[in-house]
């Protein structure tokens, strides 16, 4: 084929019609999914730590620990994952913005996405998103454009993506659909993987917060398609509807304000959430997250996020139940992002204290239970 568009077949020329544009486009296209699925070859899967529990008790606890991703949080998984699935549908387009309805961590891995194959971004977000998540959406390049009520996030997200003509890129809908929940190298085969060498391969449990509710979705999901016996327990936070929703068989459930616990807990049910994959809920304190996610520094040496401390109550409580009913076994639950992001709210007594949170008698159910093996809630 020469420079102008003809074919020469046999010495005779033959036209043919080119859109140069989409060629441009496919190249560009081609390119963008090389460097996402590079950055997925680049990167070590992520740790699986153990929880130290009481050997008698025959129980294993184990976190892992998604907060050593290059974005610092479970959500570089969902943020890469997006991308593919929305470059793949020819949703993202060359020069055009991504716009994203996000508490934070999402925003920060789609804002390094988004610089990594040349397209702006711009996270839409509640105003009392914890400071170092702006610095960090901005590192990567991003914008944020805030929102007083969170409950508009989504109408502000689409009503720019419409006056950019940008991309919406809204993982509440798209979060459990992006996601090969078959396997790929996704958080739940990770997991399994990663037990195969323990005592107690097949956990009695695996414990995932909800935001999108996509993990959840993936992750029981994978446990059903490969016929394992493990159950799925989701936490939900104070000032969330997921609960209430889940255990009234209400997709119609909603809150009034947002949650306290950044990352998880939504206003509405979201899309992504999958109600009827999951075994079990858990209604958990603000304080009972924020005592947990101290314990779980006193124990290993780690701080990490709130939404850490929601998982790791009921990991605990559900290790509770276990202990009381003589059964051995192992649970698994998630280090969703690390602490430093909010030294000034769940690490902050001061915080505590201005949002009226008693984490004592929480500290204390946590460290009688080490202690004596006994639940005092």
């Amino acid at each position: 084929m020469d420079t102008s568009g003809h074919r020469r077949d046999g010495g005779a020329a033959v036209t043919v019609d080119i859109d140069r544009s989409d060629l441009e486009y496919r190249a560009w296209l081609k390119e963008a999914v090389r460097k996402v699925h590079a950055d997925a070859n680049r990167s070590a899967d992520t740790h699986l730590l153990r929880f130290p529990l009481p050997e008698q008790w025959g129980i294993d606890l184990y976190l892992k620990d998604e907060s050593t991703h290059p974005t610092g949080s479970l959500k570089h998984r969902l943020a890469r994952s997006l991308f593919l699935y929305g470059l793949c549908n020819g949703w993202i387009r060359k020069g055009k913005p991504v716009i994203e309805a996000s508490s934070g961590s999402t925003a920060v891995s789609e804002a390094y996405f988004a610089r990594l194959i040349g397209v702006p971004f711009v996270a839409v977000m509640p105003r009392t998103t914890s400071p170092e998540k702006c610095r960090l959406i901005e590192f990567h390049g991003g914008q944020c454009h805030f929102v007083d009520d969170s409950r508009m996030l989504y109408e502000e997200s689409a009503r720019l993506a419409a006056e950019t003509g940008g991309h919406y890129m809204d993982q509440f809908t798209y979060a459990e659909r992006a996601t090969d929940w078959r396997g790929n190298n996704n958080i739940a085969e990770s997991i399994y993987q990663q037990l195969r060498l323990e005592r107690y391969p097949e956990p009695a449990w695996i414990v995932a917060t909800a935001g999108t509710g996509g993990t959840s979705a993936t992750i029981a999901r994978y446990v059903h398609y490969m016929q394992y016996d493990t159950r799925i327990c989701v936490p939900d936070p104070e000032n969330s509807c997921f609960f209430d929703g889940w255990t009234n068989d209400n997709p119609l459930a909603t809150s009034d304000c947002g949650s306290r616990i950044e990352g998880i807990g939504r206003p509405r049910m979201e899309p992504s959430f999958l109600p009827g994959a999951i075994d079990r809920m858990m209604k958990v304190p603000d304080a009972a997250s924020v005592a947990a996610v101290r314990a779980l520094e006193r124990a290993i040496g780690r701080k990490a996020g709130g939404s850490t401390g929601t998982g790791l109550w009921s990991a605990l409580k559900l290790v509770a139940e276990m202990v009381e009913q003589g059964s051995t076994g192992s649970i698994v639950t998630l280090i969703c992002d690390p602490g430093d992001r909010y030294l000034d709210k769940y690490y902050s007594d001061s915080w505590l204290t201005a949002q009226g949170l008693d984490i004592a008698p929480y500290t204390g159910t946590i460290d009688s239970f080490l202690a004596t093996g006994s639940w005092r809630a």
